[in-house]
C-alpha cells in the first residue's frame, strides 16, 4: 500500500493472555512517531476473552477456564495452545491509503493466502469478520485502535482442542461451527511455527513491510 517499511517480529512462544494484552497496551501508549511497527506471534494457554461488545449470555457454561474482559472489538472467543495468534501493532497513520477496514482485510487475506498455500479455499464474510471454510470458522479477528494505532489481531486455529468453543457462542453467533487446519492437513503440516512463517510473509507483503526478527 506504501513504500517498504520496517516491521519488527518478536516471537513470544507461549504466554498468558493478560500479560501480553497489557504489554500491547503499554507499547501502544508509549510509542512515538518513530517507533517501528511490530507483529507479535504468540500462543495463549486456555482462556475465554470477551470483546468490548461482548454479552454475558454468549458464555453458555462456566468452567475452570478463565474469562477475561478485553478492550478489543467483537464478542467472546476462545484461545488455547495450538492456535496461532498474530497481534499487529501498527501506526495506521504512517501508511498512506490504509484505514481500519483495509487493515482488517489485510489480516483476513493473509489467512486466506496461507490456507491457499495448503491447497485450502478459505474466505472472509462481509458481515462477520474472520475467515471461513465451508461455513465453519477457522480464524477470528478483533482489533483495538487507539490514537490511530492498532493492537490485538487474529487467532488462527491450527491444531488445538476445539471443545471449549462449544461452551460459548463463538464471536456471538449461536451454533457457529469452528474448524482448524489439522482438519484438512496432516499434523506435520498443521504446525504453528510453520504456519506463522507463511502468515507473516503474506501480511508483510500486503502492507509493504520488510520484516526483521527482534
Amino acid at each position: 500500500m506504501t513504500g517498504v517499511q520496517t516491521c519488527a517480529l518478536p516471537i513470544f512462544g507461549i504466554r498468558d493472555y493478560e500479560s501480553v494484552w497489557h504489554e500491547m497496551q503499554a507499547f501502544t501508549d508509549n510509542r512515538t512517531e518513530d517507533t517501528t511497527d511490530e507483529i507479535w506471534l504468540v500462543q495463549h494457554p486456555s482462556v475465554f476473552t470477551q470483546g468490548q461488545a461482548g454479552k454475558p449470555e454468549h458464555l453458555l457454561q462456566h468452567t475452570d477456564i478463565p474469562v477475561v474482559q478485553s478492550d478489543r472489538g467483537g464478542q467472546i472467543t476462545y484461545h488455547g495452545l495450538g492456535q496461532q495468534i498474530m497481534y499487529v501493532l501498527i501506526d495506521i497513520k504512517r501508511h498512506e491509503n490504509l484505514n481500519v477496514r483495509q487493515l482488517v482485510t489485510a489480516l483476513e487475506q493473509s489467512v486466506v493466502k496461507t490456507l491457499a498455500d495448503y491447497g485450502i479455499e478459505g474466505y472472509p464474510k462481509p458481515d462477520a469478520p474472520g475467515v471461513y471454510i465451508d461455513g465453519r470458522k477457522i480464524c477470528s479477528l478483533g482489533l483495538r485502535i487507539r490514537h490511530g494505532r492498532s493492537f490485538h489481531g487474529l487467532a488462527f486455529n491450527i491444531n488445538m482442542d476445539l471443545a471449549p468453543f462449544h461452551q460459548i457462542n463463538p464471536c456471538g453467533y449461536a451454533g457457529l461451527e469452528m474448524c482448524q487446519l489439522a482438519d484438512f492437513v496432516g499434523n506435520e503440516q498443521a504446525d504453528c511455527h510453520k504456519v506463522s512463517l507463511q502468515l507473516v510473509k503474506h501480511f508483510s507483503t500486503l502492507l509493504g513491510y520488510n520484516v526483521t526478527n527482534h
